[in-house]
């Protein structure tokens, strides 16, 4: 059953969204059915755009769902409910429910930790929280999808997690596993949801079956154009979970928000995506992450630049000098130690595209062609088509051209699941 509760004001398209989809034999109970006939209250109109609301800060739609329930949330440094308009100031959701006697068993947390300073990659083991005592237990490593036995003391789970909206990106793989985990025990799914700060387009290759792994799980395009919890609607409705299990999903949509609402994120999603600029060019440069090429981790412009040792035979594009050292994010990042020639691309226009540019011209101007890519790449590529294409010579326009027509039938078909306009 999907009920959406809408307010058709001129700035609020969706207030708030209750999405029960049904899980195995799972069935509602009394106050859940209750729930579902909650009216939304009319915002008084005024004269200025009302501010975007994320999910997790509309306590008042979700508070009543977690009475008298054993909670456990999926979370990170980004999982926070702001005290005011301008995002300077807010207080971690997990300590706010607390606070407010939510009874919160566990925290299950993503790649770079419940905290989020661990390195892309990097192993997170399972511990406690030293603020809370909540016992953490680590969805990145070998334990991707919570176990029977880690969820049979929940009734609700809860997923508040800032993405980018890069496939590569794992907190939608995260979501994936859980989704899951909780179809599997019958447990019901809450999403709060957070604004796509590259939501407002797609682009980029279909992920082939062949290269399925954590860094791209499902059949989009690089850049997806959803949220998270619109992502979550596509998992179900698309049947993507092992043997087409249904996970029952509860979201509490972003308040006063379009794909066009600019929102610039207030805390790092990760530790090397330090501001918009990064988070912006993500797509276009976590390419190189599969080449010899630097995308800046070890540098203060992690995502902003690239460069690499390889590139400084080249006239007049690469200009650009730096030298990786590690740092918070990036222990022994790539070309430690080393001088790299590349391009700042930290004053660029945002994008509205990916750019291949920088990947094809990194590529034609390497003296040593065969040491260019990685085996890394296809993955993150999510098929073996974009690497032989730019090793034929073909041109960034040439090979965009190429995706159009996938990029059209994806179009269609995620708009079912889509939230906002």
């Amino acid at each position: 059953m999907i009920q959406i509760l809408v307010n058709k004001s001129k700035n609020t398209v969706l207030l708030f969204v209750m999405v029960l989809i049904s899980c195995g034999n799972f069935s509602q109970t009394t106050q859940e059915k209750n729930l579902a006939k909650t009216v939304v209250k009319k915002p008084v109109k005024t004269n200025s755009t009302p501010a975007t609301k994320v999910g997790a800060n509309q306590t008042t739609a979700y508070l009543p769902l977690l009475k008298n329930k054993r909670i456990g949330i999926v979370a990170n440094q980004t999982s926070v409910i702001f005290k005011d308009p301008s995002l300077r100031t807010y207080t971690h959701l997990v300590d706010s429910l607390m606070a407010l006697n939510v009874t919160v068993k566990k925290v299950f947390a993503p790649e770079h930790g419940f905290r989020g300073t661990a390195d892309a990659g990097e192993l997170i083991k399972d511990g406690t929280d030293t603020k809370t005592g909540l016992p953490l237990i680590s969805l990145y490593g070998a334990n991707k999808k919570p176990t029977a036995v880690q969820l049979q003391d929940l009734d609700l789970i809860i997923f508040d997690i800032q993405d980018v909206g890069a496939r590569f990106y794992t907190y939608i793989s995260t979501l994936h596993y859980v989704m899951e985990a909780c179809a599997e025990q019958k447990i019901p799914l809450l999403i709060l949801d957070r604004p796509n700060p590259n939501g407002h387009y797609i682009d980029g290759p279909i992920l082939e079956p062949a290269f399925k792994s954590f860094v791209g799980m499902h059949p989009v395009p690089v850049v997806h154009g959803m949220t998270i919890a619109e992502y979550a609607k596509m998992i179900n409705g698309e049947k993507w979970l092992e043997n087409a299990v249904q996970c029952s999903l509860q979201i509490v949509p972003v308040a006063n928000y379009t794909r066009q609402t600019p929102y610039s994120l207030p805390i790092k999603p990760s530790p090397n995506l330090p501001n918009d600029v990064a988070i912006n060019l993500y797509p276009s440069l976590c390419f190189f992450e599969g080449t010899n090429v630097s995308a800046g981790r070890g540098t203060d412009k992690q995502f902003q630049i690239f460069g690499s040792p390889y590139l400084k035979t080249n006239s007049g594009m690469f200009t650009y000098q730096f030298t990786p050292q590690p740092n918070p994010g990036a222990k022994s990042p790539k070309h430690q130690d080393k001088l790299c020639y590349g391009m700042d691309l930290s004053q660029t226009k945002p994008l509205n595209n990916l750019n291949l540019n920088y990947l094809v011209n990194a590529y034609q101007a390497t003296a040593n062609k065969a040491t260019f890519f990685n085996s890394f790449f296809s993955k993150l590529a999510g098929t073996a088509s974009l690497q032989s294409q730019i090793e034929s010579g073909m041109s960034a326009p040439e090979i965009t051209q190429t995706w159009a027509k996938n990029l059209s039938a994806y179009n269609q078909m995620r708009q079912p699941y889509l939230l906002y306009p």
